[in-house]
């Protein structure tokens, strides 16, 4: 089949290796234009650009798809269908009329729940214990196009947004192939989305990571998981900026107030009181020092008993 692929990060790759790996005809991939990166903020291509390079894939970089110049691109690839994945666009019907079969977009999330641009961080910052992903048609809506084939996966119980990220473009990859070997040849029935149980999550900010420690210890746990690689859980600690990278929650083995140090030893760990229960900090990157396990950062530093963090 003569497809198009547009995608922009790395969860995108899979869905592109996969479609090459099977034989598609991907006459092009679409990808936002590259940007700024590293300290230097050198211009730096996307993941997708890479392996579509390597590939031999022409690639074709729009700020806007539905510009004037990024239709008539579209026209003259002339595809049966196209393919999204994580592209970062909307797409206007003007795009959407182009391919003879429409749009198929892997979303990773069990849709209806979890529309918007960034599903997965929001499944682990809600716990919820399974995530998934979705193939869908695309339309004029944010995420609204009827399902074509959803697969599920547990969530660990200490699983990051990033891992989860890993996993699940995989599993889009895989159902991405499944949908294709079906839908075009109308073995597959779209199922409109039950617009009662949709949820539209916000876009991640960082003002999402500082950690309010008076709330429970499970849901700053899933605060720290659901925010790691980004923007990343924080708290303030010796007038600089605590980053937190993983916690697990516990029950509380005594009294304090919420965001004080209760047990801090190389042996042990370091546990702070929340609102209702501990959280045992795991992984943490303390003010001018390196992201380190906590066991092993106390091993050379002490953070007292009784500290406060705010």
């Amino acid at each position: 089949m003569r497809v198009v692929f547009m995608g922009t990060p790395e969860f995108a790759v899979p869905s592109l290796r996969a479609l090459l790996d099977a034989g598609h005809e991907v006459v092009g991939a679409i990808t936002q234009p590259d940007r700024p990166a590293g300290r230097g903020h050198k211009l730096t291509p996307c993941p997708v650009k890479l392996l579509a390079q390597e590939r031999g894939v022409p690639v074709y970089q729009f700020e806007r798809i539905k510009s004037p110049e990024g239709v008539a691109k579209l026209r003259a690839l002339a595809p049966e269908l196209c393919i999204t994945a994580a592209f970062g666009q909307i797409l206007s019907r003007e795009i959407l009329d182009i391919p003879q079969y429409g749009t198929v977009n892997v979303h990773a999330s069990l849709l209806p729940k979890y529309r918007g641009s960034a599903p997965i961080n929001w499944c682990v910052l809600n716990g919820e214990p399974v995530a998934g992903v979705t193939t869908m048609l695309t339309d004029a809506g944010l995420d609204t196009g009827d399902m074509l084939l959803r697969a599920e996966t547990p969530v660990g119980e200490l699983e990051t947004a990033g891992e989860l990220t890993e996993r699940l473009s995989e599993l889009g990859a895989k159902l991405l192939i499944d949908t294709l070997a079906r839908y075009p040849h109308g073995d597959l029935k779209p199922v409109p989305q039950d617009e009662a149980e949709a949820s539209y999550q916000p876009m991640l900010s960082r003002e999402m990571g500082r950690v309010d420690w008076t709330r429970p210890a499970r849901e700053i746990a899933n605060q720290i998981r659901g925010l790691n690689p980004w923007p990343c859980a924080y708290a303030d600690f010796e007038g600089g900026r605590l980053k937190l990278y993983l916690a697990r929650p516990c029950a509380a083995r005594g009294e304090a107030a919420p965001g004080t140090v209760t047990v801090s030893n190389a042996k042990e760990g370091l546990f702070v009181a929340c609102g209702e229960g501990w959280l045992e900090i795991l992984e943490m990157q303390a003010p001018n020092a390196k992201r380190m396990v906590a066991k092993a950062y106390l091993q050379g530093k002490r953070i007292e008993v009784g500290t406060k963090f705010s």
